[in-house]
């Protein structure tokens, strides 16, 4: 696959390691302020219950626990001896850093540890953590996930996002000062976006010089506000071939030094309500590199 006209994480990371890296995904036991009455309560729409986190490990177990459980359980599929902690579930930069020095420390002392990959919101993010994050920087190679998902500022508040674009500009910006490297989340298929909109974030998140990208569908799961939304006033959802086109076309205008994170997202299958398609992961993977 190392032909594909982008550059893929497994790539970048076997260029960086020399080895296949795979991710070991935590839960820390962080809220966000869109669900603690910071900012709100509800959450962004689409959220799922796991604060996005549905595949990481149990909260009630400690990071190094973990990273052990899922270590064993992706041993079976690879043997390697490179891993990346990634704090996936809810805000991960969302408490005093003391604790989070602690998490991230304990984290990247697991055995094998080689990257530190922390999902976050851009205005949980500020100066005192992002010296945290440089000083981990020297010791394993360290990257922050700002969940963007829209540069559409109209779509954004109907997704209940909860800050402006300039809020992630100025994330970037100051993980950028401290030599951090910045990964957006972008989801195509918001309710209402045009092909326009969807390709306006990707330019968006490319001129403010984000390192990575993660394509997402938009996911309709149970148990959410979408999915109240949903079922309520129904509104379209990407058919495949929609989707497919949209991420090719996309593609073509993410410079080749982006480092493409995602180019679909796993649903939890139990949850999903829509699009029902999105569950075969690989038939849509297939789509997009043979429309490559």
């Amino acid at each position: 696959m190392d032909n594909i006209p982008y550059l893929s994480l497994n790539k970048f990371l076997r260029d960086k390691f020399g080895e296949k890296v795979i991710k070991l995904s935590v839960d820390a036991g962080f809220t966000c302020p869109n669900r603690d009455g910071t900012l709100g309560s509800e959450g962004c729409i689409f959220c799922s219950k796991g604060g996005s986190g549905d595949f990481a490990g149990s909260r009630n177990l400690s990071i190094t626990q973990q990273l052990k459980q899922q270590k064993e359980m992706l041993s079976k599929k690879w043997n390697s001896a490179k891993y990346i902690a990634y704090f996936q579930a809810f805000t991960n930069t969302y408490a005093p850093v003391d604790e989070l020095r602690r998490k991230y420390t304990e984290a990247i002392s697991f055995d094998g540890v080689a990257a530190l990959a922390i999902a976050t919101r851009p205005d949980c993010v500020n100066e005192e953590i992002a010296a945290l994050l440089s000083e981990l920087n020297q010791k394993c190679y360290v990257w922050v996930e700002l969940g963007l998902q829209t540069s559409n500022e109209s779509t954004a508040q109907f997704i209940n996002r909860g800050y402006k674009n300039n809020v992630y500009s100025q994330a970037v910006k100051l993980l950028h000062k401290y030599g951090i490297d910045v990964v957006t989340h972008v989801i195509f298929g918001l309710p209402h976006e045009t092909k326009e909109d969807m390709l306006n974030t990707v330019a968006f998140a490319v001129e403010n010089k984000t390192d990575g990208i993660k394509l997402q569908l938009l996911h309709v799961l149970k148990n959410t506000t979408l999915a109240d939304i949903y079922e309520k006033q129904p509104f379209h959802v990407l058919t495949m071939e929609e989707y497919t086109d949209l991420v090719c076309e996309a593609l073509k205008t993410i410079p080749k030094n982006v480092v493409l994170h995602r180019l679909t997202g796993d649903g939890n299958k139990a949850e999903l309500i829509a699009p029902m398609w999105s569950a075969d992961k690989k038939k849509v993977l297939n789509l997009i590199n043979k429309k490559l």
